[in-house]
């Protein structure tokens, strides 16, 4: 979601038609988790977070996302969901082009 306040990012297996995680093969439930833990140590460290929030949720949309969004102890919705509680603050091209920099995997995860 394109919102500063909460720094949150969405992982998206590209299988068509999938809707929980038990759906995937042996493999890709690996490789999610994999992919899953790497994303959120990188935000954890880039934006020195008190907590990150991961969760397969999925009511509105149903094909298999993975949220992770970073929380801070001081965060002005701390310790209830972010979901539509305030209005987003869209980051700028600038930031959005050294974040996803920030985020590249130094090495391939399978």
């Amino acid at each position: 979601m394109n919102d500063s306040q909460f720094p949150w990012f969405i992982l998206v297996p590209q299988r068509n038609h999938i809707r929980e995680i038990y759906e995937l093969t042996d493999a890709e439930q690996i490789l999610l988790i994999r992919e899953s833990s790497y994303l959120a140590k990188k935000l954890a460290e880039i934006f020195n977070a008190d907590k990150l929030n991961v969760a397969a949720i999925g009511n509105i949309v149903s094909q298999l996302h993975v949220h992770h969004v970073v929380r801070y102890e001081n965060d002005k919705a701390w310790a209830t969901p972010i979901w539509g509680k305030f209005p987003a603050v869209p980051y700028t091209e600038q930031q959005k082009i050294l974040l996803l920099e920030k985020l590249k995997p130094i090495e391939l995860l399978y």
